[in-house]
C-alpha cells in the first residue's frame, strides 16, 4: 500500500511541477535565470514547513499514510528541495549547526560537482 500511495502521490507531484514550473516560466519575460523552477522550489519548501508545522502541532491531524502520500509522494514529486530544505531546518531546530552546514554546503557543492562529472562522463557534447 505504501509503495502505491509514493507512486501515485509522486504521479501527482510531478504534473504539478511540470505545470507550475511551464505556468511561471511562460508568463514571467524571457531571462536566463530557471525561474519556474527556482519557484517551484520556494514553493515546495512553503509547503512541507507548512504541513511539517501543522502535523507538529496536531499529532494525529494526518494519518501515516496520508503523511506518505504527501510528504514522499506529492511533495517529493514536486520537488526533492523541500526535503533538502526540512532536514537542514530540522538539524538548525537541534541546534546542529555544524551538521547543517555541512549537509546544506556538501549538497549544493557535491550535487554540483556530480552533474559536472556526469555530463563528462557522458563524453562531450
Amino acid at each position: 500500500a505504501g509503495i502505491a500511495l509514493v507512486g501515485l502521490g509522486g504521479a501527482a507531484g510531478s504534473i504539478a511541477r511540470y505545470l507550475l514550473g511551464g505556468w511561471v516560466t511562460a508568463a514571467a519575460a524571457p531571462q536566463a535565470f530557471p525561474l519556474g523552477t527556482f519557484f517551484v522550489n520556494l514553493a515546495g519548501c512553503l509547503a512541507v514547513g507548512l504541513l511539517a508545522g501543522l502535523v507538529e502541532r496536531h499529532p494525529g491531524w494526518l494519518a501515516p499514510d496520508l503523511r506518505l502520500l504527501l510528504f514522499v509522494g506529492v511533495l517529493g514529486g514536486f520537488t526533492t528541495f523541500s526535503a533538502f530544505g526540512l532536514d537542514a531546518v530540522q538539524l538548525l531546530r537541534r541546534g546542529e549547526w555544524l551538521l547543517a552546514t555541512g549537509y546544506a554546503g556538501g549538497s549544493v557543492l557535491l550535487g554540483l560537482a556530480a552533474v559536472w562529472l556526469g555530463l563528462r562522463l557522458a563524453g562531450p557534447a
